[in-house]
C-alpha cells in the first residue's frame, strides 16, 4: 500500500515537471499562466506596461529599455509589440533574440538615439548589415551602412537582345566570363590592343626611321622600310576593331546607349584615326592634321579598362569623386593666378624671366605642385618669399 502511494505520488509530480527539468511547482505556475493568457487572449508580455522597462536578451546578454523607446519607429521588428511578441519567453518574461550580442549594442542605440546608427569598428559589415535587415530597421539605415562600408548595391538586370542569336553574340563580347569563347575573345582582344600600342611608340624610335642624308638621285628622301610593315599591323588591329564596334553594336539591345557609352566612344575614337589617315597626303598642308590624327591613336591604351576590372573601379572612383576633383582644380587654379601675379609684380621688368602674368603661370602650376623644374625662379627677395608661400600652399591644397 505505501509502495502504491510513492509510486502515484512520484507520476504525480512528474507529470507538473518541465520537460526541460523545472521543479514542479514552478512549472504548474508558469503553465497555469500561459494557459490562462491562451484562454483569455491576453497580452502578458510586459510591453502593455509603460512604468516597467523592457527586457531583451541577445544571445544570452540581457538588454533593458523601455515602450516607448521602441515605439519610435513602430515599423521595425522590436517597434512593433505584435511582431516581437513571437520572441517573447513568458516563463523567463523577457524577449530572447538568437542574434549577435555585439551588433545589438548599436541597433538598440538606433532607438534611444532617434535614428543614429554607428557600426562598431570590430564587427564585420556583412554581419551587421544582416543584423540590421533582421530587426527590420528602415531601408536608408541599411543604405548608410552600405555606403559606409564601400558595398556597392545588387547590380540591376541588365538587357539582352530579344533574337537568341544576336544574344549569344552579345554575352560572347560582352561579358568575358560568359564561356570559354568569350573569354578567350577577350585575351585576344587584349593580345591585339596591346600590339597597337606597342606599335604606337616603336615607330617613334629613331632606329626605325630613315637615316639623315640617304635619299634617292631625285633628293627625295628614302622611303621608310618599315613603313609597310607599320601599316600592314595597323590594318590587322583596325580590321579587328570596326568588327568588333560593329558586330557589338549590331547585337547591342540599345543601340543610342550604346553609341554614347564612354567606352564605345573611346573605341571609335581609336578606329577614326586610321580611315582619316587614308585620305590624307602627306604634305605639307595636311602634316598638322596627320600628327593630330595620330595623337588620337593613344586612345586605344583605354580600351583595356573594358578587360580589366581595376581599371573599370578606378573609373568609377574617379567618376564618383568627379565633384571634388573639380573643387581641388578650382582651388589650384585660384592660387596659381594669385601667386602669378603676386610673382610678376615682384620680379617683372626688363629681363626677368616673367615677362607678363601668363608667363608666370608655369611658375606656378609646378611650384604649387612640388615639381621645381627650376627652369624658372625668382632671384629678389620678394619673389622668394613670394615662391615659399607659393610652395606651402600647394603642399597645403
Amino acid at each position: 500500500m505505501t509502495f502504491l502511494m510513492l509510486t502515484t505520488a512520484a507520476t504525480s509530480a512528474a507529470s507538473n515537471q518541465d520537460p526541460n527539468g523545472t521543479p514542479g511547482s514552478i512549472y504548474r505556475g508558469y503553465k497555469q499562466l500561459k494557459d490562462k493568457c491562451e484562454a483569455n487572449s491576453l497580452d502578458c508580455t510586459p510591453s502593455n506596461m509603460a512604468d516597467d522597462p523592457i527586457v531583451i536578451n541577445v544571445g544570452g546578454k540581457r538588454f533593458e529599455t523601455y515602450e516607448e523607446t521602441l515605439a519610435r519607429f513602430p515599423d521595425t521588428l522590436l517597434g512593433s509589440a505584435t511582431r516581437r511578441s513571437k520572441f517573447y519567453n513568458i516563463r523567463r518574461q523577457e524577449y530572447f533574440f538568437d542574434r549577435h550580442r555585439t551588433a545589438f549594442d548599436s541597433i538598440l542605440y538606433y532607438y534611444q538615439s532617434g535614428g543614429s546608427l554607428i557600426r562598431p569598428e570590430h564587427v564585420p559589415p556583412h554581419v551587421f548589415i544582416n543584423e540590421v535587415i533582421f530587426f527590420d530597421l528602415p531601408e536608408e539605415a541599411v543604405q548608410v551602412i552600405q555606403l559606409e562600408a564601400g558595398i556597392a548595391d545588387e547590380p540591376e538586370e541588365q538587357p539582352m537582345p530579344d533574337n537568341y542569336y544576336l544574344r549569344v553574340i552579345w554575352n560572347t563580347l560582352e561579358y568575358p566570363n560568359s564561356s570559354r569563347v568569350a573569354k578567350f575573345l577577350a585575351i585576344f582582344s587584349v593580345i591585339v590592343i596591346s600590339l597597337s600600342l606597342i606599335i604606337f611608340c616603336a615607330e617613334t624610335m629613331p632606329a626605325f626611321k630613315p637615316k639623315p642624308g640617304n635619299g634617292s638621285a631625285d633628293g627625295k628622301p628614302e622611303p621608310n622600310p618599315y613603313e609597310k610593315v607599320w601599316f600592314q599591323v595597323n590594318t590587322f588591329v583596325i580590321v579587328w576593331f570596326t568588327g568588333e564596334y560593329v558586330i557589338r553594336l549590331i547585337s547591342s539591345p540599345q543601340k543610342f546607349k550604346f553609341l554614347v557609352g564612354a567606352l564605345n566612344i573611346i573605341d571609335l575614337l581609336s578606329i577614326l584615326p586610321y580611315y582619316v589617315q587614308l585620305g590624307l597626303d602627306e604634305d605639307d598642308s595636311s602634316i598638322s592634321v596627320l600628327r593630330v590624327v595620330r595623337v588620337v591613336r593613344v586612345f586605344r591604351v583605354f580600351k583595356l579598362s573594358r578587360h580589366s576590372r581595376g581599371l573599370q573601379i578606378l573609373g568609377n572612383t574617379l567618376k564618383a569623386s568627379l565633384n571634388e576633383l573639380i573643387m581641388l582644380m578650382f582651388f589650384l587654379t585660384i592660387g596659381v593666378m594669385i601667386f602669378a601675379s603676386c610673382v610678376y609684380y615682384a620680379e617683372g621688368g626688363p629681363g626677368s624671366d616673367f615677362q607678363s602674368i601668363p608667363h608666370a603661370f608655369w611658375w606656378a602650376v609646378v611650384t604649387m605642385t612640388t615639381v621645381g623644374y627650376g627652369d624658372v625662379s625668382p632671384s629678389s627677395f620678394e619673389g622668394k618669399i613670394v615662391g615659399a608661400l607659393c610652395a606651402i600652399s600647394g603642399k597645403t591644397i
